[in-house]
């Protein structure tokens, strides 16, 4: 059984910076792509960004040119390093991997 634990959300004002952790374990041979998605009140879960096992990322254009997504493998981790945050990007973000969701963690931006 894997589980995903995230950590790293909080309330930053606008313009500031958050960086989110999402750490597998469990019983896990491989993991594929990484994702970071996220939900706000009223709308539907939103892809963020994914990362590949081969390194290659996708983003949102939302967030383009503010989040990087980076996986470190022998900590089965993946991360989200958000800058520029905007009121916009206020959410309950989620880790994705080997078809398990993490718990998700709050971020609230306020303006």
């Amino acid at each position: 059984q894997v589980q995903l634990v995230e950590s790293g959300g909080g309330l930053v004002q606008a313009g500031g910076s958050l960086r989110l952790s999402c750490a597998a374990s469990g019983s896990i041979f491989s993991i594929n792509a990484m994702g970071w998605y996220r939900q706000a009140p009223g709308k539907q879960r939103e892809l963020v960004a994914v990362i590949t096992r081969g390194g290659t990322t996708t983003y949102a254009n939302s967030v383009k040119g503010r989040f990087t997504i980076s996986r470190d493998d022998a900590k089965r981790t993946v991360y989200l390093q958000m800058n520029g945050l905007k009121a916009e990007d206020t959410a309950v973000y989620y880790c994705n991997m080997i078809n398990t969701w993490g718990q998700g963690t709050q971020v609230t931006v306020s303006s």
